[in-house]
């Protein structure tokens, strides 16, 4: 069966990319560790904030890649001479990413007390107006017209 999509519509020009970061969004849903928070902080500001208890500065990593915020974290700690009579505090590698819109800029990341805070931004965009010329179809498809004569038939 053939999934209709609502960007197919000839009305829409341009929008098939959003349809690619619906797909991109519906596969990374299922995550659920280390949780997180996200965070208006100004009108064109926002923070998400993970839980990290357990990992070092030098084990996370925040990168963007193709309008993706992806934040990755392993811990270096060996752990293999230790004995645990109870292990709550996940320390597993991880992998979380985020679909940003056009426009969306990270502006810092920063590790307070197991929490991973990275702040966002979207400029607001300068109000743009072109204009067009309309020119008439003559115009467009005016173009000197040459009649090609052979000189050697005029000759003869």
């Amino acid at each position: 069966m053939t999934r209709m999509s609502v960007f197919s519509s000839p009305l829409l020009l341009g929008f098939d990319h959003i349809e690619r970061v619906l797909d991109r969004v519906n596969k990374s849903s299922g995550e659920g560790y280390p949780p997180y928070n996200i965070e208006q902080t100004g009108e064109h500001a926002l923070r998400i904030t993970l839980a990290v208890a357990g990992f070092a500065e030098d084990g996370l990593s925040v990168t963007v890649e193709d309008n993706q915020l992806v934040i990755r974290g392993h811990s270096s700690e060996d752990t293999s001479d230790r004995v645990y009579l109870h292990r709550g505090i996940g320390s597993r590698q991880f992998s979380r990413s985020f679909v940003l819109a056009e426009g969306i800029e990270v502006k810092n990341a920063g590790l307070d007390n197991g929490l991973l805070h990275i702040d966002l931004e979207r400029p607001v965009p300068e109000p743009k107006v072109t204009e067009i010329k309309i020119s008439s179809t003559r115009a467009i498809n005016k173009a000197p017209k040459t009649i090609d004569v052979d000189s050697k038939a005029i000759d003869e």
